[in-house]
């Protein structure tokens, strides 16, 4: 298993929002690999800028991000982060959502309801993530 990590390490990027840095920062760790430098802001209007301050062609880029209260900040964040990547060539994007916006939200039970789970899921493939990786969902159709 050593030599394939070794191999599959080579292109792998951690990205990671700011809603908790800390914990990519554990994963990192973990990992032994470094968190990509980015640059990251709010304009006064509240739109979210990303920049990442390194090539990200080829890379096989994990986004990591948490997605606590204002929750579709953090969420739109990441959308943004995966659609520079997707914009900046790399291969593959992996999304990381320890918890899934939105997940209780995954069928309508009167008329006239969204089907927001579905949307976020959406969201994420239309933004670039070839792949979502997630803890604890709410229920098994997600």
């Amino acid at each position: 298993m050593g030599t394939d990590w070794t191999d599959n390490r080579k292109n792998l990027m951690l990205f990671s929002g700011r809603a908790h840095p800390e914990l990519a920062d554990q994963v990192a760790k973990e990992l032994d690999v470094e968190v990509t430098a980015q640059t990251a802001r709010d304009f006064a209007n509240g739109e979210i800028f990303v920049r990442f301050d390194e090539s990200v062609r080829g890379c096989d880029a994990f986004v990591l991000q948490s997605h606590p209260a204002p929750l579709n900040k953090w969420l739109m964040e990441q959308l943004i982060m995966i659609d520079a990547l997707k914009r900046g060539s790399a291969k593959r994007i992996t999304a990381i959502l320890p918890f899934y916006p939105y997940a209780r939200q995954d069928k309508k039970h009167r008329g006239r309801e969204p089907i927001s789970a579905r949307l976020v899921a959406d969201l994420f493939k239309t933004a670039g993530a070839d792949r979502i990786v997630s803890v604890d969902l709410h229920t098994d159709q997600i």
